[in-house]
């Protein structure tokens, strides 16, 4: 299967002649070189490349972060490049989750609230319902216990996980995440990836932009990222313990192959 070919399963995700440019010099800098790509329905999907390979910026344009130059973005039947501002602010609000690799949290709101303040956002009128999801939330990633504290009072590691928790609240079509353990030592990577290991085994479509291969090695499949073209891809099927090794092993030669 080309990069351009949409999967059998129907696509979550889906670009066509995506483009960006920056004219803010001159010539104008071009990021994105026509970017065709169809993320599955319930696929964990992640976006790999050099420094400088626009994998960001790409994730921004998908998730109308950021406006393309030209292409348009599909997110199911929804053309997301047509959207009015406003409307596109509402579908990130209600069809999108995004996990950065800082937390981006309100300093004077303690845990539990700020992961409640957009899911209530979403949905004004089901407060009880929210409220109800939130807290299992909490309690399904171990973070109940610290739910009304500080984000200054917590580690790292549970920073993440309550961005997780604050992504998934709205019950998003897909989750976005922007190098998610960035920031993170590895014992506190390993328990954000089993999170987002967990999530995905929920059916949840996930794209996630990474430099760590020990991250990628937990998505379905990879694409590489070069001078803003898509120039290959790695099918790993799914995830699983036992297959690590093997999975780590495939990953990295594959890399390799790319320089990186």
């Amino acid at each position: 299967m080309t990069l351009s070919e949409a999967p059998t399963t129907s696509p979550a995700l889906v670009t066509t002649a995506l483009e960006k440019s920056y004219h803010s010099t001159e010539p104008p800098t071009r990021v994105l070189n026509g970017i065709d790509l169809a993320v599955r329905q319930g696929e964990f999907l992640a976006v790999m490349g050099a420094s400088g390979s626009g994998k960001s910026t790409l994730l921004y344009c998908i998730s109308g972060m950021d406006r393309p130059t030209a292409g348009n973005v599909r997110l199911g039947d929804l053309d997301l490049t047509e959207l009015s501002d406003r409307d596109m602010s509402r579908t990130r609000l209600t069809k999108m989750g995004f996990i950065f690799q800082q937390a981006y949290f309100l300093s004077n709101f303690n845990l539990r609230d700020n992961i409640l303040l957009p899911a209530l956002k979403a949905q004004p009128k089901e407060r009880a319902e929210v409220e109800a999801r939130v807290d299992a939330m909490l309690q399904r990633f171990g973070i109940a216990h610290v739910a009304d504290h500080g984000i200054t009072q917590v580690s790292g590691g549970q920073l993440q996980r309550a961005s997780i928790c604050r992504a998934l609240a709205t019950k998003p079509a897909v989750l976005f995440a922007d190098e998610p353990t960035g920031a993170l030592n590895s014992s506190m990577t390993l328990d954000v990836l089993d999170a987002l290991t967990g999530v995905h085994r929920d059916g949840t479509t996930i794209m996630m932009v990474t430099h760590d291969p020990a991250c990628a090695a937990r998505a379905d499949r990879v694409v590489y990222l070069r001078d803003g073209l898509l120039v290959d891809e790695l099918d790993l099927g799914t995830w699983h313990q036992a297959d690590t090794s093997r999975r780590d092993g495939e990953l990295l030669s594959w890399l390799r192959d790319h320089d990186f």
